[in-house]
């Protein structure tokens, strides 16, 4: 089957409890967007001062790039240290082949395969969340395209480490 494009994974946190107040504010512009993402990140590499109190009080580390990111997306600014679980979401472009009906995501833990198919049906829309990842692990994901019976080559691998905690 041609035409199948591009497989993006992003490692994204679902956590158990939202802050009130955005803590992913950096800058504090009254919005979170690239400008913050790109000051965690340098407060991370230490060419900034560490001023965040997303993980915790002066804590910089790629949990609250990650932390920063997802706010910066549209998601809710996660605060604090206690119980955070993992998720991946996996987003891809559409097949340019006509009579397509879905996708089937695969996963794997080792990178080329092999891959088990995580999805119990096939995904009508372009995108998964995968909420069955371990803290410390890293996914290896690829997708296929369905069209009646048949399935397409995989797509290109994507890789999802997840963080630890």
């Amino acid at each position: 089957m041609k035409g199948f494009l591009g497989f993006i994974a992003i490692a994204v946190f679902v956590p158990s409890t939202w802050a009130q107040f955005s803590a992913c504010d950096l800058n504090q512009d009254g919005s979170v967007n690239v400008v913050d993402v790109q000051l965690a990140t340098n407060m991370t590499l230490g060419l900034t001062s560490c001023t965040a109190d997303v993980y915790g009080s002066d804590v910089c580390n790629v949990i609250v790039i990650q932390r920063v990111t997802n706010a910066a997306l549209g998601g809710s600014c996660v605060t604090g240290t206690s119980a955070v679980s993992h998720s991946v979401t996996l987003s891809w472009l559409a097949s340019s082949t006509t009579g397509v009906t879905g996708y089937n995501v695969y996963r794997g833990t080792t990178t080329g395969g092999p891959y088990t198919k995580v999805t119990t049906s096939a995904v009508t829309g372009l995108g998964y969340t995968d909420t069955n990842v371990t803290a410390g692990q890293t996914y290896y994901y690829v997708a296929t395209a369905v069209e009646g019976s048949s399935e397409s080559a995989y797509s290109n691998q994507a890789t999802a480490v997840i963080p630890t905690p």
